[in-house]
């Protein structure tokens, strides 16, 4: 079932042209960035960002943010070392391509009972855990 926002707080704005061999700009410029198609999918290796690694760092820093909003809502003190380590595969699906997602949470010096329970709340929260779940494999550990 498709969820409707009743209220957006904010909207990104980006255009990209020249598919993976081109560029990625957000309307007001913080990003710019030149995007190749790694080697294993045919690129030719020249130094630039591809779509996976971008949905990787946009998926972490945006679960970082839901385990904030989770730790406030639970009075929780959430070490400002947070970290997580976001990969994404690409691959074949019977109907083209597909991705998939691994995790790893690092919480230093939090309970480990605790972490888990944070990060399992971040991810009912999370907009792109939302928006992936049931559509893709994702796998959250803690490190």
């Amino acid at each position: 079932m498709t969820q409707k926002l009743e209220n957006v707080l904010y909207t990104g704005h980006a255009t990209a042209t020249g598919g993976r061999e081109g560029t990625a700009r957000s309307s007001d410029g913080a990003l710019d960035v030149k995007l190749t198609t790694p080697k294993e999918l045919g690129g030719n290796g020249a130094f630039g960002v591809n779509p996976e690694q971008m949905f990787a760092a946009g998926y972490a820093a945006c679960f970082i943010g839901a385990m904030k909003f989770v730790a406030g809502q639970k009075q929780i003190a959430l070490p400002a070392d947070v970290k997580i380590d976001s990969a994404v595969g690409i691959g074949p699906i019977p109907n083209g391509f597909g991705i998939r997602v691994a995790m790893t949470v690092s919480i230093p010096g939090m309970d480990r009972a605790q972490a888990e329970e944070l990060v399992q709340a971040a991810h009912v929260v999370c907009p792109y855990s939302n928006a992936t779940r049931g559509n893709i494999e994702v796998d959250l550990k803690l490190a």
